[in-house]
């Protein structure tokens, strides 16, 4: 089947959908990661490309994905109608978000120290909500809106263990590979860096697991069905 796979960052979603007998195409609006992807899987098809405007005709695909894409975007309900736009009616869309903070501890451990210690009023370009939706209800208006079949959604909280070697690793990668939260970070003051820092080291030490540390994180992952034509 055919596969569009949106903010496809280094390939790996598509390199998943060939194994399995797919015809993937990756898009992603990084230029860098379009070219790692096509470094790592050579005979995958990788293309620069905006997921609230995609660059295909109506009813293309059989399948459209995106893994932790859509909270990236400024208008993540665009690319919702744009994904259901090119699929071919009865075709799935499947896509990953991260999950509440009530139900992520490790989004809990970031938001926490950075509520209590960082200047909020720092100037940082708008951005999309930090959760896509929230509740079950909401992803299905959300679908329903864009021209899928609502009763056809799956939804489930998935949950993993993030090993990490030491207590300041999430401080690190917050400030080294996040994106908002980076941002953030990087116009806070010395003083209150070391405080977050801190702040982070402290609320991991519950999690300590040999000689490392296993932090819960939590996904939903979503899927549903474009409506057939009447």
């Amino acid at each position: 089947m055919s596969l569009l796979d949106v903010g496809c960052g280094p390939g790996y979603v598509s390199a998943t959908a060939a194994e399995r007998g797919a015809v993937p195409i990756g898009i992603d609006f990084s230029g860098e990661m379009i070219a790692i992807a096509r470094r790592i899987f050579p005979k995958i098809e990788f293309r620069k490309g905006d997921a609230q405007q995609l660059d295909f005709g109506d009813g293309t695909f059989d399948r459209v994905v995106a893994n932790f894409a859509l909270l990236h975007l400024a208008n993540p309900e665009r690319a919702i109608a744009e994904a259901c736009r090119i699929l071919k009616p009865g075709g799935w869309f499947g896509f990953t978000t991260w999950a509440r903070v009530e139900e992520n501890p490790f989004v809990k451990l970031v938001d926490d120290a950075i509520q209590a210690h960082a200047d909020l009023n720092v100037d940082l370009p708008p951005g999309p909500p930090y959760y896509l939706f929230e509740s079950r209800e909401e992803f299905r208006s959300a679908l329903e809106r864009a021209g899928f079949d609502g009763a056809s959604m799956k939804f489930k909280v998935h949950r993993i263990e993030w090993q990490v070697p030491t207590a300041r690793f999430i401080f690190d990668a917050e400030l080294k590979a996040g994106v908002r939260t980076a941002g953030l970070l990087a116009r806070q003051t010395p003083a209150t860096l070391s405080a977050i820092q801190a702040a982070l080291e402290k609320a991991v030490q519950p999690y300590a697991r040999g000689d490392g540390f296993a932090i819960p994180k939590a996904a939903y992952v979503v899927a549903a069905r474009k409506a057939r034509a009447a």
